[in-house]
């Protein structure tokens, strides 16, 4: 189904993919530099990836490289997005939560940041990643990492309706149909996918949150060798709500760039209005006898 406006006066949104490492100043600068370059190509909201601060070689670094969201590299980007005048998706933040002194954890947490620099919604990671693929190496997110307690209503942005998630949560459809539900109209997945799991699932469960929401997805993704223990396979995109891939980072840091367009999102839902078709009656009483 064709686009149906290339308007340019239409929202562009930026997508930032980078290779973190355990260097926090220097992935700073690269984020800074994408971001500028997406304020000159006129984008009013940038998207980087999870663990844009960081990627530790074990829990214990992980540890001590985090920071409560009131610290410096916090305050770096408030003072960048103040600067460029745009709205950061910073997509995976390691947070030391006010629970840090009892629980020497911390959370993996979504912050939303206006062109002012405020914090105008934190979404922390509902899903953590413990899995064992063959060929990828093991990750156990929850050894230094405390699930989220809740989900994050949608955030008004000059893009749209943004509702937040992170990475492993794309397998979960509850959670997307819960915030479009709730309003979204752009569904964001920063990440920072495997080598194995990158080419069999990443494009094809993000282009499938979008045909079954009817929303925009964007997913910043983390590429490269971030240090002699991982990789993470890249492939940034943004995907409209046909399920069409209308733009994609080449391989190695870099950006790219689309255009959203809501009134097309609302021509789609009025054409398949799947959401007036569904039957939550029923959905969740198979195996339990009518009363």
């Amino acid at each position: 189904m064709a686009v149906s406006s290339s308007s340019w006066e239409l929202p562009l949104v930026a997508v930032c993919q980078v290779t973190s490492t355990p260097d926090k100043q220097q992935n700073f600068k690269t984020c800074a530099e994408l971001v500028r370059e997406a304020a000159r190509l006129g984008a009013c909201l940038a998207f980087l990836p999870e663990a844009f601060d960081f990627i530790a070689r074990d829990p214990a670094e992980t540890l001590r490289l985090s920071e409560p969201l009131g610290g410096k590299l916090l305050g770096d980007y408030t003072q960048l997005a103040r600067e460029c005048g745009l709205w950061l998706s910073l997509g995976g933040f390691h947070e030391r939560g006010q629970d840090w002194e009892q629980t020497q954890k911390i959370y993996n947490c979504h912050v939303l940041l206006n062109s002012k620099g405020s914090v105008v919604a934190t979404y922390r990671k509902t899903h953590l990643c413990d899995v064992e693929i063959p060929g990828q190496g093991p990750m156990c997110e929850s050894n230094s990492t405390i699930p989220g307690p809740s989900l994050e209503a949608p955030v008004s942005t000059p893009a749209g309706k943004v509702g937040l998630a992170i990475c492993y949560d794309m397998r979960f459809p509850e959670l997307s149909l819960a915030l479009v539900k709730a309003g979204a109209e752009i569904l964001t997945y920063p990440s920072a996918f495997g080598s194995v799991t990158g080419p069999a699932h990443w494009e094809v469960l993000l282009r499938a949150r979008a045909i079954e929401t009817q929303c925009y997805v964007v997913a910043a993704a983390q590429c490269g060798r971030h240090h002699e223990k991982r990789a993470s396979y890249g492939h940034s995109m943004v995907v409209d709500p046909w399920g069409t891939v209308v733009a994609r980072c080449s391989e190695g840091p870099g950006v790219c760039l689309a255009r959203i367009d809501l009134s097309y999102l609302q021509q789609l839902r009025q054409y398949l209005p799947v959401f007036q078709h569904r039957r939550p009656d029923l959905y969740d009483s198979l195996g339990h006898p009518r009363s």
